[in-house]
């Protein structure tokens, strides 16, 4: 398949990590209309669950339905070996921090997102994250374990 840059998009990044970082910060401003400048149509992403979606606003539209608010907190962001100018695979990991819909704040949540790059601009994300489950604890409908999110109990309690 090949993947052809949006008309008036500026020259790519040469860094596939940087271009995606750039990326993500716009996404999570939400600024979509400028993150749409760093991918090729079509743009294939897959949200948690397997969700499809096509533009960077969809999004930051499903963002907004799951979360009252939601940032990244970067760990790394790492290309993988063997990648060319043509096209190289990029991870980046970290964790969500935000509130939930009914403005209870979280912090800790684990996400990876994969990218494939191609001729400097996005072509494919994979987007995966902890917020399934920590839902379900929320709901009552899995039980807690020791994380960010559920302090530990004490020993001998």
């Amino acid at each position: 398949m090949q993947h052809a840059p949006l008309e008036g998009s500026p020259a790519p990044a040469q860094d596939p990590g940087a271009l995606v970082e750039e990326f993500l910060r716009l996404i999570m401003i939400p600024a979509p209309e400028q993150a749409a400048r760093l991918v090729s149509e079509p743009l294939a992403i897959r949200f948690t669950g397997g969700r499809a979606m096509q533009r960077p606003a969809d999004c930051a539209a499903f963002n907004a339905q799951r979360y009252a608010w939601v940032k990244k907190r970067f760990e790394r962001t790492d290309v993988a070996q063997g990648a060319t100018d043509d096209e190289a695979v990029v991870y980046n990991t970290g964790t969500l921090y935000g509130a939930w819909p009914d403005g209870t704040p979280f912090e800790g949540n684990r996400y990876i997102d994969r990218y494939v790059v191609q001729c400097g601009r996005i072509v494919q994300m994979d987007v995966w994250n902890d917020s399934a489950e920590w839902l379900l604890v929320r709901a009552g409908l899995a039980a807690p374990w020791p994380s960010p999110m559920q302090p530990a109990a004490p020993e001998g309690a």
